[in-house]
């Protein structure tokens, strides 16, 4: 039987191991959303949805627990094709010219169509599996990268690999000590990522020579440190977090750390996001985005929206967007961190108030009734439609994935 300061830590622990999913683009061009949105469509697939959309000339492309990539036109939502695959998609799509690339729960590595899905050519790693340690608990993929003919990602197997992106031929592979599945970050001559060994590493994105290596803090709950978060590289730093609560700034030439960042409930969680010389990254336990000089670590505001942010940021001319697990969908003005309003997922409404407060406030008699279990959790988070994704904006809507299953496309009212 769980004793409720017991249950504490595991939500604690169960909190930290998030997904992290590939960097959004700054969207300067696009006017903000000052008025809130409303409900266009919705895509159901049926199941769990952690990966990210991507949007390219009126197509959204995003993966499914169900196995399946999807590409659905954004003006409606209707399906323009999907493939199955042998395993949960949970790897964010890489679009480069007429290919799309992906991972899959198959230990495949995928290039198709984006037109028609077809299979232009797969690559076997040596297979995808989950971190041993709290595996309930590690929730995404690495996300491929394209660079100048090259695709980039990390492996379940412990490695990281470089393919050529025309036909899937392997160029090179560097292996760590343990899984590696956030998303590596590109700069200059160099590939950047973070491995469960406790490592992060830079390495040659040419050859796979290691360039040199940095080793987190730890921290009692996650002695190894484990390098989870996906990097961004601001001017000479290289920002990321890992699940010692830290967030990093390391020097992206001799890989020593100019600056960390202490949590005091838990790390920062939400992929950092670089936008107007400043970095956004959401926390765990401490339910706060962050507006951050990158060459101090400091805040230069911060915002409480009630409960975990797992995905990452994207942006308008003056405002910034992201989710929660709780199933919220937040607008923030950027230079203030003010809320502007916020969307609600029908999980939400519907099942708030098994969990929450009239102040979204978590309920103290959840533990050891509705949570017995680290896995009740996750099925909390998916019966809230809570959203790990990154959202992607265009002209009028704003598009993004839930736990529930579903897509959504919300669409600007002025």
């Amino acid at each position: 039987m769980y004793t409720r300061y017991a249950l504490l830590l595991i939500f604690i622990n169960s909190i930290f191991f998030t997904p992290l999913y590939s960097q959004p683009k700054t969207e300067k061009g696009i006017a903000d959303f000052t008025s809130k949105p409303v409900l266009n469509w919705t895509f159901a697939t049926g199941k769990p949805i952690y990966s990210s959309p991507q949007v390219s000339d009126g197509i959204v492309f995003f993966g499914s627990c169900d196995s399946n990539m999807y590409a659905l036109n954004t003006a409606k939502g209707t399906i323009k094709w999907k493939l199955k695959t042998g395993g949960e998609i949970r790897s964010t799509a890489c679009i480069s010219g007429d290919d799309v690339y992906f991972l899959s729960g198959d230990g495949l590595c995928y290039c198709v169509n984006r037109h028609s899905g077809s299979v232009k050519w797969k690559f076997a790693t040596a297979g995808e599996k989950q971190y041993e340690l709290y595996s309930f608990a590690d929730y995404v993929q690495s996300s491929p990268v394209y660079n100048d003919g090259l695709l980039y990602f990390g492996s379940g197997d412990g490695s990281i690999y470089a393919l050529n992106a025309n036909n899937g031929s392997l160029v090179w592979k560097y292996a760590t000590g343990a899984v590696v599945h956030a998303t590596p970050a590109l700069d200059s001559n160099f590939l950047y990522v973070g491995s469960f060994d406790g490592f992060f590493y830079a390495v040659n994105k040419k050859t796979g020579d290691l360039a040199w290596k940095f080793k987190s803090v730890g921290y009692k709950y996650f002695p190894k440190g484990e390098m989870q978060g996906t990097p961004l590289v601001v001017n000479d730093v290289i920002v990321v977090g890992s699940r010692d609560y830290n967030l990093y700034g390391i020097n992206k030439t001799g890989g020593y750390c100019e600056w960390n960042r202490k949590f005091p409930k838990g790390w920062a969680m939400g992929s950092p996001a670089f936008n107007n010389s400043v970095v956004f990254v959401g926390t765990s336990d401490d339910y706060e985005m962050h507006a951050i000089d990158p060459a101090t670590g400091l805040s230069k505001w911060k915002t409480n929206v009630k409960f975990n942010i797992f995905g990452s940021t994207s942006f308008t001319r003056s405002m910034l967007y992201f989710g929660t697990l709780m199933g919220k969908l937040f607008a923030l003005d950027e230079k203030t961190g003010n809320i502007e309003w916020s969307f609600s997922t029908p999980g939400y409404k519907k099942n708030r108030s098994t969990f929450f407060t009239d102040r979204d406030e978590l309920k103290e008699n959840i533990f050891g009734t509705v949570i017995k279990k680290n896995e009740d959790f996750l099925s909390m988070y998916i019966t809230l439609g809570g959203i790990f994704s990154t959202p992607a904006i265009t002209d009028d809507q704003i598009i993004f994935t839930s736990l529930d299953g579903n897509m959504y496309a919300l669409k600007r009212t002025k």
